[in-house]
């Protein structure tokens, strides 16, 4: 009973959150997930399971985490039990300094990422490599204080919840792995993507000494801070659609007004609600046009073969048969992108950890400033840090920090301060990604370097690979990532031997 009343505290902080933030900031932008908001698809797919089940080659080990890495009070020394996976099939062994394949998780349980992510165990083979997978703390089964309730009761339990305390979760389980494995002149290279390929890019500046090299794909490390416009995101979405269809573009610009033009007329809730078969009566236009939102920006940030969602939308807007006016062929682009759903629109949420987490970590340090100016397929609605610091003090009694990323991990000046100060970074992006627009989408120095494709979209380079569906482009971009990891460790190999450490 406790347990139930716990987490319906934990609905109602979403819920309240998600209120104060509809209110003054209409857009809801998928998060950023190297898989995919499959919320509009299947609610279930990203549920961790109640019990570890060691699959094939992965066996599960939990590592005993200090809670507090930077301070010295008695609470600091609590420690929590936090999951990782290896793969020991491929790896040559301590005594040859067989690399390691580190995976960085980001806001999710780590089992979704198992089923996904595919640049380990793709590569794993050629270089001998052993594989880890670690979770991040406060996700899955990686929850201090005893249970996810109890870790995000309050401003104090969940102020221990950060990607600083994160890194060095990872940090202290690496070189714990190293230490057990006698594998201490094994470099490590770690992989992340979205959130956790901004942490892997992080890990290195920070944290060199353990990790050899970086590997962040789809990692907007300048989203923060003005340093990338804030409209940014919504241009390349607009970018997106027009590219595939002009039509399709301008149809999708004049809706926003024609919704909201049948929803002022007598019964226009009611209305709407019957021509996008809603999954309930809808109660503004907002509700709507929210959804329709977040489903182009979904579309366009995981535009990915072989179905491509953004071509899937437009295919149905521009090929309406069921009426020519704009909200029939919006409905159809709605038809085309849902499929067999029994309804269509805003449907049961689905709450879950990391959509309760990942709300805290935005109302902290992840301030990523994203808005709409007037100049895209969008309505206008600029960021406001204002609206936003406010409405976070009333879901957490605490105000969000929009300038300690840049602070903590550095971004402004990004070219003239790592050209001489860091080494061994790919940044990967695909340039349909809406988060490409904060990423870094060219070389620094010689071995901090971007990794770019024209037609790529969020992650997709890490993704498990797909012969049948991969196209030239993406084979070439992963190949491109897999010699300039090899020339590290060639060269780290030759600094051993050099200087005779063994």
């Amino acid at each position: 009973m406790e347990h139930t009343l716990s987490f319906q505290c934990l609905l109602l902080i979403s819920f309240i959150f998600s209120f104060y933030l509809t209110a003054t900031q209409s857009s809801i932008i998928p998060r950023l997930s190297p898989i995919g908001d499959l919320t509009l698809h299947d609610p279930a797919a990203l549920t961790a399971d109640d019990t570890d089940t060691d699959t094939g080659d992965l066996k599960t080990f939990y590592f005993k985490q200090t809670l507090d890495h930077f301070n010295y009070g008695p609470d600091s020394y609590t420690t929590f039990p936090q999951r990782y996976l290896i793969n020991f099939k491929y790896w040559g062994g301590a005594n040859s300094s067989a690399p390691i394949f580190a995976y960085l998780g980001e806001e999710d349980p780590i089992d979704g990422d198992l089923n996904f992510i595919g640049f380990l165990d793709d590569n794993a083979p050629s270089f001998k490599a052993l594989i880890v997978y670690i979770e991040h703390r406060y996700y899955g089964k990686s929850v201090p204080f005893g249970s996810f309730e109890a870790a995000l009761k309050n401003a104090k339990t969940r102020g221990y919840f950060n990607s600083a305390q994160a890194i060095a979760d990872y940090a202290a389980i690496l070189i714990h792995i190293k230490k057990k494995l006698r594998a201490h002149y094994s470099p490590v290279i770690v992989i992340g993507g979205s959130y956790g390929g901004m942490l892997a890019s992080w890990f290195r500046l920070k944290y060199p000494h353990v990790a050899l090299g970086a590997l962040a794909s789809s990692a907007p490390i300048l989203y923060f801070d003005n340093i990338t416009p804030s409209n940014g995101y919504y241009s390349v979405v607009t970018r997106d659609f027009r590219e595939a269809s002009e039509t399709c573009y301008e149809t999708i610009l004049k809706s926003w007004s024609e919704i909201d033009r049948v929803a002022s007329e007598p019964d226009g809730h009611s209305i709407l609600s019957q021509r996008f078969n809603t999954c309930r009566p809808l109660s503004s236009s907002s509700e709507l046009k929210d959804y329709l939102d977040i489903m182009y920006a979904t579309a366009a940030q995981y535009n990915r073969p072989p179905r491509y969602p953004v071509n899937v939308v437009c295919g149905g807007i521009d090929g309406a048969t069921f009426g020519s006016d704009i909200l029939s062929k919006i409905y159809a682009g709605v038809l085309a992108y849902r499929g067999n759903a029994t309804c269509k629109v805003n449907g049961p949420t689905n709450v879950t950890e990391t959509s309760i987490g990942w709300k805290w970590q935005k109302c902290s340090e992840m301030v990523i400033p994203i808005g709409r100016a007037n100049d895209t397929m969008f309505e206008p609605n600029p960021f406001d840090l204002k609206s936003f610091v406010r409405n976070c003090k009333m879901a957490y009694g605490v105000a969000p920090r929009p300038h300690w990323v840049t602070t903590y991990y550095g971004g402004h000046d990004v070219k003239l301060v790592l050209r001489r100060f860091g080494s061994n970074i790919i940044f990967s992006n695909g340039l349909r990604d809406p988060y490409s627009s904060g990423g870094v989408l060219d070389n620094i120095s010689d071995s901090i370097v971007a990794v770019s494709t024209v037609n790529g979209s969020h992650c997709l380079d890490i993704l498990r690979a797909v012969p049948s569906d991969d196209p030239e482009w993406l084979v070439k971009q992963r190949k491109k990532e897999v010699e300039i990891i090899k020339g590290w460790i060639s060269q780290y190999y030759a600094d051993l031997d050099a200087l005779k450490v063994y």
